[in-house]
């Protein structure tokens, strides 16, 4: 398809001059003071999610450009090719089609005019394995001797399943703890190894090829642990999620469940990667997860641009990194369940949208991906909200709360979202102090996410909501979202200096990991 890159349509050039003339000096304060209807124009509900926008440096007329910008750059065709099955993943020669992952079984059928029917054929396989994999969770689930699951993988094959099984910890099978090893660390496998029996332990080795350096060293010392502490039948205690069969039978391992190269690592908790979360919340637990997700993918695929959220919101970060020049968003979940979400968005933002180059390869003269950093909220106002109310970057937060807790004790929820609520209030208002200690500059951004509760269903939509924005935001930019090469280089180096510690051969390494390496060794 032909894709047109944002600074090379009319609207860019429009967009800057709308920044020099009413952007840069925009203030929130006075947008409200002058439009009673703000928050009704830049709120909005989508799938699951609520989201105020109102606080962010924006107007009616900045994202009617937007909104132009991303129809030069031929955004909906873009979303239509991926949801079609076009291989949009253009330098690996792939699909992206996680979304398929979470279609339901019956789509296909209700909806015979889609762009569906040209990936019909990938469904039933989704399925099927989709089953196979629910009820082997289920078995898990029932299986009152194994009390720990120990997920062995590392960036996509960890950050995300780790991130729901915590978010929906709630919704836990009672009797089962959960674990998640991803550093080649030792020190990380050996905290964990040390709270674990081998007769009650079930490890999940997550590897698409069955090699990943970090995975597959911390897969083996599992399993030499497991047999050196009277460990039997490595076929019950080890399950694979990997499409390299072949790789698993030979360590022992009997159970696999596969995946496709559509799937990208940072795209895959709604696959066979998912079933830490699939065992933890159960298949019907599961199942809700998935649907939210596809609920926000058909508000992605079918709401007009003006109302669309990920549009929305991938569009205001494009207008923040390359217009105010804002390097960074904080991400700021008010409940503590949501611990490990900056982690997770921190790989889908970055690693997607981190690139230097547009698809063709040609160097971009504009900046990209912004850095993506949080804390839950109570805590991170005790760490580092004072350089974001007071210090010399503007950082727009995205704070993200739920309504509705699920515990019972007393006034500690409506002491959280208080906090929540004033800190969006205090980062807006400021406060003047002559003194000048004191003074909050304010017109500092910020958006509300909000969610009814914090359940299956709404951790899906949230999580696609993010992967659509990203998509956006990506796309108009003119990168490709879905490969990672810059992940590669360092692993393949990491290769050769490993064989240089144990040799202690420097012979044409340069002077500084040379002597760093000649350190160690000493």
């Amino acid at each position: 398809m032909n894709r047109i890159r944002c600074d090379q349509t009319p609207a860019w050039g429009q967009l800057r001059a709308a920044f020099d003339a009413t952007g840069r000096a925009f203030d929130v304060r006075g947008a409200f003071a002058a439009d009673p209807g703000r928050f009704e124009a830049f709120s909005q509900s989508a799938p699951h999610v609520f989201a105020d926008l109102s606080k962010n440096r924006i107007d009616a007329a900045t994202e009617q450009l937007l909104l132009t910008l991303a129809q030069q750059t031929g955004l909906q065709a873009h979303r239509d090719a991926m949801f079609a099955g076009e291989k949009i993943n253009t330098t690996e020669g792939r699909q992206v089609m996680h979304w398929l992952l979470r279609n339901p079984p019956v789509a296909l059928t209700e909806k015979p005019a889609s762009a569906l029917q040209n990936v019909a054929s990938e469904l039933p396989q989704v399925h099927t394995t989709l089953d196979a994999m629910l009820a082997y969770a289920d078995a898990v689930r029932a299986d009152d001797a194994i009390t720990d699951v120990v997920n062995i993988g590392i960036g996509g094959s960890d950050l995300g399943p780790q991130m729901a099984v915590l978010a929906l910890d709630a919704f836990a099978v009672p009797g089962k703890r959960f674990h998640f090893v991803s550093n080649v660390d030792g020190h990380e496998l050996a905290a964990v190894l040390n709270k674990l029996r081998p007769q009650s332990t079930l490890f999940l080795i997550a590897s698409k090829t069955f090699t990943t350096l970090e995975t597959m060293t911390n897969a083996h010392s599992a399993k030499d642990w497991f047999e050196a502490n009277g460990g039997r039948d490595i076929a019950r205690h080890f399950a694979a999620l990997t499409t390299n069969v072949a790789a698993a039978k030979a360590f022992g391992i009997s159970t696999t469940f596969g995946f496709w190269d559509w799937v990208g690592g940072r795209y895959s908790v709604w696959s066979a990667i998912g079933l830490p979360l699939a065992i933890a919340i159960g298949s019907q637990g599961f199942r809700q997860f998935l649907a939210g997700a596809h609920d926000m993918d058909e508000h992605f695929r079918s709401a007009p641009l003006a109302r669309n959220l990920p549009v929305r919101l991938g569009l205001l970060d494009v207008w923040y990194r390359n217009f105010h020049g804002f390097t960074s968003r904080s991400v700021a979940p008010y409940h503590a369940a949501l611990k490990r979400y900056p982690a997770y968005l921190q790989q889908l933002e970055m690693e997607s949208n981190g690139k230097r180059v547009d698809a063709t390869g040609a160097a971009l003269p504009f900046s990209t991906a912004p850095v993506v950093w949080g804390e839950p909220g109570t805590n991170g106002q005790h760490a580092y909200f004072q350089m974001l109310h007071q210090g010399t970057d503007v950082v727009p937060v995205e704070f993200v709360a739920v309504k509705t807790p699920r515990h019972q004790l007393g006034e500690h929820h409506d002491q959280l979202l208080a906090n929540a609520l004033a800190q969006a209030q205090a980062l807006m208002l400021g406060k003047a102090d002559q003194g000048g200690h004191k003074h909050f500059t304010g017109n500092r951004p910020s958006t509300f996410l909000l969610l009814d509760d914090l359940s299956p269903t709404t951790l899906g939509a949230l999580i696609a909501l993010q992967e659509h924005r990203v998509f956006v935001s990506g796309s108009v930019w003119g990168i490709n979202s879905f490969d990672q090469w810059g992940v590669e280089l360092g692993k393949v180096l990491a290769k050769d200096v490993v064989q240089r510690l144990a040799s202690g051969d420097v012979t044409g390494l340069d002077a500084s990991t040379a002597g760093l390496l000649a350190r160690l060794r000493a």
